[in-house]
């Protein structure tokens, strides 16, 4: 497919933000979409080196609102988008080692209760039972809801992009933006290696990388990206089927069923900021002795694979939706790694503020890019 002339909107990024926006405006009837993904294949920035958690936890109302919609959507994926999503709802099992934490999780199920998400909460007796291959001698207490788990990042990118291509959408690999063309501030096009789109309204769906498409606006997006690693095992039998995700919260350190194996990884506190996608060896070395600390039949265990993917943080954990100060240039970024979970209800809600002028389905207009300059943050405190 060629680069067209024009788009009625162009969506730069073809991660999960980016393609659920494209979806989702396509099925309102706005066919004359462009998505742009600089990548060969789509989803393959931070999407697609996640680790597919989903879950309805977290300690706002808003993040849980935006779980509300949108886990929902992922179990009803395969009837409304034709695509298996793999949807496995193992529970997320967070533990907590420290007093503090202990208070401020009781406060965030209280809310969650309060929103209708049912976690359960867990003494570190409990947890010790559930969990009789792990040492978690200093488990104080613990929160698990049943229907947090897993999906496949890969097959609801996938799902979406061909789902809007189905009806009428156009979505393009290996085109990277370059610059974006801005007169009398307003958006008036696009610059791509293949070549100029001429356009009045942009999506930022960059991830990552949404500040360097900020700047080619000229627009200040408070965007840092963090990389964050993992690691697969090879088989482990022990491991029961039921095994949940578990997250060791104090070290950020976390575990969950991949194959016949484990999946694991754990955020370094002191990452410094940028584009850098390899793998810190040293970081791993980390990883592994306090994996093995917590899960001492991982000494068996050979490695399978190991990658790492970027987080896009904001100052207070948050996405930004909405309206820019340059007219017709719009942003849906900044999810702080938890953006995958969120990516189908995100762009259902770019479709309302492109096409209704705000958001409905969930309010979001308290994420909106002013509030970092208004000092409005609100932060999320269970971030992994």
């Amino acid at each position: 497919m060629t680069l067209p002339n024009s788009a009625e909107i162009v969506i730069v990024g073809g991660g999960v933000m980016g393609a659920s926006t494209l979806y989702h405006l396509a099925a309102r009837g706005q066919k004359d979409v462009l998505l742009l993904e600089k990548e060969e294949f789509f989803g393959q920035g931070a999407t697609g080196r996640c680790a597919g958690g989903v879950r309805y936890q977290f300690s706002t109302e808003v993040n849980i609102r935006l779980s509300l919609e949108s886990l929902p959507m992922l179990e009803r994926f395969k009837e409304e988008i034709g695509q298996d999503v793999d949807y496995r709802q193992c529970g997320y099992l967070i533990v907590l080692t420290n007093e503090k934490d202990v208070a401020t999780f009781r406060h965030n199920v209280e809310l969650q209760h309060r929103l209708g998400v049912q976690t359960e909460w867990l003494d570190g007796d409990e947890v010790r039972r559930r969990l009789p291959m792990m040492r978690f001698e200093d488990a104080l207490a613990a929160t698990f809801h049943a229907k947090d788990g897993l999906v496949d990042p890969n097959s609801v990118v996938m799902g979406y992009i061909g789902a809007a291509q189905r009806l009428g959408a156009r979505a393009l690999t290996e085109v990277e933006v370059t610059g974006l063309k801005v007169e009398g501030g307003r958006i008036a096009g696009v610059e791509t290696t293949k070549g100029f789109v001429a356009t009045r309204t942009v999506v930022n769906a960059a991830g990552p990388w949404a500040g360097l498409i900020g700047e080619m606006a000229g627009v200040h997006i408070p965007i840092t990206p963090i990389r964050r690693q993992m690691f697969t095992t090879t088989p482990l039998p022990e491991i029961p089927a039921d095994f949940p995700f578990v997250i060791d919260f104090a070290q950020s350190l976390y575990f969950h069923r991949e194959g016949e194996g484990l999946l694991i990884g754990m955020s370094n506190p002191n990452e410094k900021p940028g584009f850098d996608q390899s793998v810190d060896e040293e970081w791993e070395l980390v990883n592994l002795e306090a994996a093995i600390a917590r899960m001492p039949l991982l000494e068996k265990a050979g490695l399978v694979s190991h990658w790492a993917g970027l987080y896009e943080v904001t100052p207070d954990a948050h996405p930004i939706f909405g309206a820019t100060p340059v007219e017709g240039f719009y942003i849906v970024a900044g999810f702080s790694g938890h953006g995958f979970m969120h990516g189908p209800i995100a762009g259902k809600l770019m479709a309302e503020i492109l096409l209704d002028g705000k958001a409905h389905t969930v309010d979001v207009s308290m994420l909106d890019l002013a509030r970092f300059d208004e000092g409005r943050l609100i932060e999320e405190y269970n971030v992994v």
